[in-house]
């Protein structure tokens, strides 16, 4: 067996020294400049409409949009409020959503995808392949905020509770028609669509998948739990897609209902 001499020191270098950041010659700045333009957008948005505290309500469709579900103020407008609130009005620096909203948020930011996506795009860690990153040193997730990112698989079964909350907002304004009874416009279309789509986005999180079969040896004799495993699978390839279009929902499902329920639009009614 021949010796391994010890490494020289011209040998530990293990990076070239190159003059410039990167010998790349596409656009690898583009990603993570529309995703830096694409997150902030929607997080200014979300913040803004969390704290106007109006026009999150259509009362002749119950149409509730979901930065305000459950809403929990006890000023919220009658009827808003479908599973009780607390006992007092919220200041303006506290959305009417207090308990789903921080929870979504979290996450949303402990997701495998959306950390790749803003460690790349806001820290630079590394902004793309083959591209010299800024930092003089690399940390990892060992410090403040990122200690708790494996808290992942927690929020993950908040969101789908928050889900199911949803869902129950989209059917129950199925139920106040017009007049009272069932009826559907493109409010409940807006609703529905954007639930369907948020489903997909929390049952195709890695978390879902690991909890269908990760902890499992062998798939043998639980052809149900395969079966679940193999479809979340699926739907997890596209998981960053999701996570985008969910944005793109959420920002329209809102702003449609603020619309309505500030008179600028009329709902366009199918039936009833």
């Amino acid at each position: 067996m021949t010796a391994t001499l010890p490494p020289t020191d011209g040998a530990r270098a293990t990076r070239a020294r190159l003059p410039v950041r990167t010998l790349r010659t596409d656009r690898w700045w583009l990603g993570p400049l529309l995703t830096v333009l694409g997150l902030t957008a929607f997080l200014v948005y979300g913040l803004a409409r969390a704290l106007q505290q109006d026009y999150y309500w259509v009362a002749d469709y119950h149409y509730l949009t979901p930065f305000y579900s459950p809403c929990l103020s006890a000023s919220c407008e009658p009827g808003s409020a479908h599973f009780g609130t607390f006992p007092w009005a919220f200041p303006w620096f506290l959305p009417y959503a207090v308990i789903s909203l921080p929870l979504l948020l979290a996450f949303r930011f402990t997701c495998y995808y959306y950390r790749k996506a803003y460690y790349r795009a806001f820290w630079q860690s590394p902004t793309a392949c083959a591209v010299r990153e800024p930092h003089g040193r690399y940390t990892g997730e060992t410090r403040f905020p990122l200690l708790g990112q494996n808290l992942h698989r927690y929020f993950f079964y908040a969101a789908l509770v928050i889900s199911l909350i949803n869902t129950y907002d989209a059917t129950n304004a199925l139920f106040h028609g017009a007049n009272g009874g069932f009826g559907v416009g493109v409010g409940n279309i807006i609703l529905f669509g954007n639930v369907t789509l948020l489903w997909a986005y929390t049952l195709s999180c890695h978390s879902c998948r690991h909890i269908m079969g990760g902890r499992l040896k062998s798939f043998s004799g639980r052809p149900v739990r395969y079966w679940m495993w193999t479809q979340i699978s699926r739907m997890n390839t596209r998981h960053m897609h999701y996570a985008w279009i969910t944005l793109g929902t959420l920002v329209i499902t809102d702003l449609y209902v603020a619309l309505v329920a500030g008179g600028a639009i009329t709902d366009l009614r199918f039936f009833n």
